[in-house]
């Protein structure tokens, strides 16, 4: 179950429901949709969102810690400007993704990298011993963020979502 995180410019808190619109400006955006798993589509709508929270919700109540979805807030205006998530990643779950989206105009600003970070820190406090980004082969902007939390690429695979995906691992003594 997610707990709240908290770092230097941000909160990561569990999703409501009354961030459907918030939540719509990242998962809405074809620049964000374009790059998420098969798993998911891009949101079409605010009623579609508000279903989706519901689920990731009652979803996250079964998840073992340190998995889980959350809320990324900006701490200054208690704005939600992405989400982040520790997953169990498919098809046998034993490897856990580490992911983050942010609305475009968060991007460039350094949140994603800060937010991967603290999920990195809860999953080791936490007792896991990596965890693993996937990135599109074309996302250079999700690499370079997996580089800059500190994660070594691996290689590609196809084991995931059945796609070839970049694979990135951090473990406890990468993180700065």
């Amino acid at each position: 179950m997610a707990g709240r995180l908290t770092t230097e410019r941000l909160t990561l808190r569990p999703w409501e429901v009354d961030d459907a619109e918030a939540a719509l400006a990242v998962y809405g955006e074809g620049g964000v949709s374009g790059w998420l798993s098969p798993a998911m589509d891009a949101v079409s709508d605010l009623s579609a969102m508000r279903l989706i929270l519901q689920q990731w919700i009652a979803e996250d109540q079964r998840l073992f810690t340190p998995a889980g979805r959350w809320a990324v807030e900006r701490l200054d205006d208690k704005q939600v400007i992405g989400g982040a998530v520790l997953l169990p990643l498919p098809p046998g779950g034993e490897d856990l993704e580490m992911g983050w989206q942010l609305r475009p105009d968060a991007w460039g600003r350094g949140y994603a990298a800060e937010a991967g970070r603290a999920l990195a820190r809860w999953a080791f406090d936490e007792g896991a011993d990596e965890v693993f980004a996937v990135t599109r082969p074309a996302n250079e902007r999700a690499s370079a963020t997996a580089r800059r939390i500190g994660m070594q690429w691996v290689g590609e695979t196809e084991k995931y979502y059945d796609l070839r995906l970049e694979v990135f691992r951090l473990r406890p003594g990468d993180l700065d």
